[in-house]
């Protein structure tokens, strides 16, 4: 293994860390300092700090399923999913490099709820943004994870379909 596959390697551990560490620790605060659905306005409640445990999946979906299914569903799979992710992320030397860290941030945010999951028996969410004509559900910091690598990789297919059509064209 060359130095650059080294580095390369040690660089998108650090940064999948550096999402899990972030997660992690703000829900640490939040189980610690906030009360269960206890309101807190940051921004005139634009932007409030509200703690809900979710023992489901995004926006609780499946919370009231048998303990079973939720295990296999929620916990089972996503970790089946994680493994592959891992795998594909450090076996594909010459992804591109958005795709890198796309696949970073779905990763890191995925272990992050996948960890409080397993520990704790549910996800600590604790973020609300109501912007008058729409509103968040509650989330958390490895949700943002999630969300910014779905973007980066949305964005990775719609420039690879542009380039492609361009070169089509060309022909």
């Amino acid at each position: 293994m060359t130095s650059k596959h080294t580095f390369r390697r040690i660089f998108l551990i650090f940064f999948m860390l550096l999402n899990i560490g972030c997660d992690q620790i703000s829900k640490n605060i939040v189980r610690n300092r906030i009360s269960d659905y206890e309101h807190i306005s940051i921004i005139k409640d634009r932007f409030t700090l509200t703690r809900v445990e979710n023992t489901g999946a995004f926006l609780s979906l499946g919370d009231q399923m048998p303990y079973i299914f939720r295990l296999i569903i929620l916990s089972g799979l996503p970790l089946l999913f994680l493994g592959y992710g891992l795998y594909y992320l450090f076996a594909n030397r010459n992804l591109p490099h958005s795709m890198q860290i796309a696949l970073c941030f779905l990763i890191g945010g995925g272990i992050g709820n996948l960890y409080d999951r397993i520990v704790h028996g549910s996800v600590t969410d604790f973020m609300h943004l109501d912007f008058k004509i729409f509103e968040t559900g509650v989330f958390n910091f490895a949700d943002i994870s999630i969300m910014i690598g779905v973007v980066i990789l949305l964005f990775q297919s719609i420039k690879s379909k542009i380039k492609h059509r361009v070169v089509i064209e060309r022909d």
